[in-house]
């Protein structure tokens, strides 16, 4: 992925940017993430927080207790309602990415999905991507 990538909302209210290089890049088919993406599954990348920076605007946010137990907070925009990022309680070192919101989304190319014991029948999944039925244990 070229570094640094940025990204933003719909209309422009929001705007970021990362100088991270992702950690991975991903399709999660949890019921949450398909409540939240309006579809089979979300995808995401997932960075370091810290070589993540707001550069315009301030997101809305809307808090969920997972099924791990941990808060999920979910950004998004006030005014258009794109997607935009995501945090987790269980690691406040991390921020996992819309994909939808980069700039140049051609530079997603998810690795592993997650979750696949939730997938919906019709979701058709990649033959190149790892799969966890659930959360995939620590590298």
């Amino acid at each position: 992925m070229d570094l640094p990538f940025s990204g933003g909302c719909s209309c422009g209210a929001i705007r970021y940017e990362c100088s991270g290089e992702p950690m991975v890049m991903m399709h999660c088919h949890c019921r949450a993430c398909q409540y939240a993406s309006g579809t089979s599954h979300s995808s995401s990348l997932m960075v370091a927080r810290d070589t993540f920076k707001l550069t315009r605007g301030e997101p809305r946010y809307y808090e969920k207790k997972a099924d791990s137990g941990n808060t999920l907070t979910r950004a998004f925009c006030p005014d258009c309602g794109s997607p935009l990022f995501a945090t987790t309680s269980g690691n406040d070192q991390i921020l996992v990415i819309r994909p939808s919101s980069l700039d140049d989304p051609s530079q997603f190319s998810p690795q592993i999905e997650i979750f696949t014991d939730q997938a919906q029948a019709w979701d058709q999944m990649s033959p190149d991507t790892a799969k966890f039925p659930g959360m995939p244990p620590p590298a």
